[in-house]
């Protein structure tokens, strides 16, 4: 079991194989700031969040729904769940909604992965594939949960645990995705481990210093 504190948000995953320097800033040093791509991302989510749950034949579409794992610490958010009837019992799938394309990492596999976990454990069931649906190409994409992705999938959450509760801020490291990310402004070129507050405390006492 783990402390309340220890939990890890789904979407943490998500930023931390991207890059754990963006997962630090915005989970542990609460840094955020908005672009083009994170605007229609939160407006398309927007939309999807706001339809209804709906039946629709042997198959029934929840949305938003709430996720955690006691085993692993996670929790968070599935933009939808499909939960099919069939005759050999009901199946379950997640469904994360994306902005943009399938991307060459795997951060939007982990996402999804963990919270096939989460309702593994919730419903006491086997759940052998999910969905990426991306906005831009209108197009779901089926991701398979294999051993290989399961056991990345666990790795990331042991990682990303213990970056949060270390309260470290990895060193920056330029990539071409950087230019992608919306806090490339504020992703200043810290030492290794140091926090983004301790950077401006210092600034605003020499500030103040000077006046």
């Amino acid at each position: 079991m783990f402390a309340e504190e220890e939990y890890v948000q789904l979407a943490a995953l998500q930023h931390f194989v991207f890059c754990p320097r963006q997962c630090a800033l915005i989970h542990t040093e609460r840094v955020w700031a908005e672009n083009a791509q994170t605007v229609l991302g939160k407006l398309e989510h927007g939309r999807v969040d706001a339809a209804k749950s709906e039946s629709r034949g042997c198959v029934y579409t929840a949305r938003s729904v709430s996720l955690i794992s006691h085993q692993l610490g996670i929790k968070g958010v599935s933009d939808v769940v499909e939960y099919r009837q069939t005759p050999d019992g009901e199946l379950v799938y997640p469904v994360e909604y994306k902005h943009g394309r399938p991307k060459k990492h795997l951060a939007d596999a982990v996402q999804l992965c963990a919270q096939a976990l989460c309702l593994e454990e919730m419903h006491q069931c086997h759940i052998p594939e999910g969905y990426l649906f991306y906005q831009t190409l209108r197009r779901r994409y089926p991701v398979v949960f294999d051993e290989e992705l399961r056991r990345e999938t666990r790795i990331t959450i042991k990682a990303t645990r213990e970056m949060l509760l270390g309260g470290n801020l990895p060193q920056a490291v330029k990539r071409k995705e950087c230019t992608s990310c919306s806090l490339l402004n504020l992703c200043l070129p810290l030492p290794a481990a140091q926090p983004i507050s301790e950077y401006n405390d210092r600034r605003f006492n020499a500030i103040v210093s000077e006046s």
